[in-house]
């Protein structure tokens, strides 16, 4: 079993910064790749970022592409979600979740979820 616990939301003005983070306990974190996905009200669970075991390969979603950075810290047993440039549209709970599947973009793909952390972006 894997636990993760999501932190940093909150809220914040369109064009502003949130850096959220996931801490990882249980099994090895690095035998894992990450993942961040978001669910807004009223609308499905969509992929945002993911990034492989050892942080060599990352993914985005290309409504985040240029503006959100994965990154994780193995050493800490946590993932990072930098997010520059927020808009409205980012509104959602965000969650991580780990998978044996390298940098998947399916959260069909994912084996373990965190609990979400809810990002409100005002215009």
């Amino acid at each position: 079993q894997v636990q993760l616990v999501e932190s940093g939301g909150g809220s914040v003005q369109a064009g502003g910064s949130l850096r959220l983070s996931c801490a990882a306990s249980g099994r090895t974190f690095s035998d894992y790749g990450m993942g961040w996905f978001r669910q807004a009200p009223g609308k499905e669970r969509e992929f945002v970022s993911a990034i492989s075991r050892l942080g060599a390969n990352t993914n985005y979603a290309d409504s985040v592409k240029g503006r959100f950075t994965i990154s994780r810290d193995n050493a800490k047993n946590t993932v990072y979600l930098q997010m520059n440039s927020l808009k409205p549209e980012d509104t959602a709970v965000y969650y991580c979740a780990a998978t044996n599947y390298g940098y998947a973009s399916s959260g069909r793909r994912y084996d373990y979820w965190g609990q979400g952390t809810q990002v409100i972006v005002s215009s």
